[in-house]
């Protein structure tokens, strides 16, 4: 029985790391170790933001930083009053990495590498002594006068253990062996599969639109992305996170409405495209895009309206015109299945928010017991705002364990 350390982190990724450093930060003279099942730590941090590291988001009040969480809106509140995205981007440039601001209001290291981040966890971790006990897979805990965690290789008896094994199955059996209720896993943002000639051979083009999932009250705006599958982009992604589990239960079999110009109704649509040919009657209405819209967009909706490549603006019906206003801001496409990306994936589900303290992020049904990250039955929407809530418990965590010890 090994009892050299006083607190076990589970789970060598982003909440793990930044549980343990801030323990450490606080309290150096407590003994430290990370598990970690693998033989490699914070693959997600590496992966995320295309290889960057989508650190936070650039929203500053509390309030409107929880409006990004389909699970964990109220319970995040008060966390993100102590510990949110200012405080995220102090904590790094106290450490040397500065840290950029996108348009869209992710947030960077200045590097642009993930590197960055991995490196600064890294270093700390060696600065305060924190073990880094990596092909240690958890096959058991429990608890007698202290905590028992049994690994494939040792068993520990610590004092206290956060748990930070981000959506993991097994951990969660664990757990509910314990009596926590776990909310079943689903998947969150994913991409849609669709199969339409109107954009099957035009994948790579992105632009702002907006999207309801017709038969419900979902609906997103925003960038959205043409792909060899279907449609992606942030709007798209807005919505998987949001309709997790009314999307689960439909077997991702649904229609999907998109108004690629957002702000246009059909009957505005149908007013503009009147003007237009007015205007613009001896031109040729393939060959030129409206709209500020992508050429090749334009062109595949034209041709959906029954309007032949040659046609002038003069020679449109009436109908003719009705059906592209119905194209530009009514397009109806069906959507059979989702598409994943490993690395990024991120699940709706997890130990039940009802059974955790948020002041502390500690279990209500066991003491000493902490959680930080997706573990729980938190998640968000993309843009770096899955970190924020990993950064922001696993602070809490912290300061709590270093407050008690």
């Amino acid at each position: 029985m090994n009892t050299t350390y006083d607190i076990l982190i589970i789970g060598g990724g982003a909440a793990g790391f930044f549980s343990a450093i801030n323990i450490a930060e606080n309290n150096s003279k407590l003994k430290i170790a990370i598990l970690e099942r693998g033989n490699e730590v914070l693959t997600k941090v590496k992966v995320s933001g295309g290889g960057r590291c989508n650190v936070t988001h650039a929203e500053f009040i509390p309030k409107d930083l929880t409006e990004n969480y389909p699970r964990g809106e109220k319970e995040l509140l008060g966390p993100f009053h102590t510990f949110m995205t200012g405080d995220t981007v102090a904590w790094f440039e106290e450490r040397g990495i500065e840290l950029k601001t996108e348009d869209d209001g992710r947030m960077f290291p200045k590097t642009n590498s993930s590197q960055t981040i991995i490196d600064c966890f890294l270093k700390e971790v060696n600065h305060y002594g924190i073990a880094l006990l990596k092909n240690h897979s958890v096959k058991e805990i429990f608890k007698k006068d202290s905590w028992i965690v049994n690994t494939n290789s040792e068993s520990f008896s610590v004092k206290k253990i956060v748990i930070a094994t981000g959506s993991n199955p097994k951990i969660w059996k664990l757990l509910e062996n314990l009596g926590h209720t776990i909310t079943p896993p689903v998947a969150s943002l994913f991409t849609f599969n669709i199969n339409d000639e109107r954009i099957k051979d035009i994948p790579g083009i992105a632009t702002q639109a907006s999207v309801k999932i017709i038969s419900s009250s979902l609906f997103s705006e925003g960038p959205l992305l043409i792909t060899h599958w279907g449609l992606s982009g942030p709007a798209i992604l807005k919505l998987s996170a949001w309709g997790a589990r009314i999307l689960h239960g439909l077997d991702y079999t649904f229609s999907i409405k998109v108004n690629w110009l957002v702000d246009f109704s059909s009957e505005k649509a149908f007013d503009k495209l009147k003007d237009l040919k007015n205007d613009l009657s001896k031109q040729t209405i393939f060959k030129y895009a409206q709209f500020e819209l992508p050429k090749r967009l334009w062109r595949s909706l034209v041709k959906a309206s029954s309007i032949i490549e040659d046609q002038k603006w003069a020679e449109t019906t009436n109908k003719q015109l009705q059906n592209l206003a119905s194209q530009l801001t009514e397009s109806v496409f069906e959507v059979n299945g989702k598409s994943t990306f490993k690395e990024e994936f991120v699940t709706a589900g997890g130990v039940d928010l009802k059974e955790v303290n948020f002041k502390r992020y500690e279990s209500k049904l066991h003491k000493n017991l902490f959680f930080a990250g997706e573990v729980l039955n938190v998640d968000a929407i993309t843009g770096g705002f899955n970190f924020q809530n990993a950064w922001t418990g696993g602070y809490i965590v912290a300061k709590s364990i270093s407050n008690t010890l």
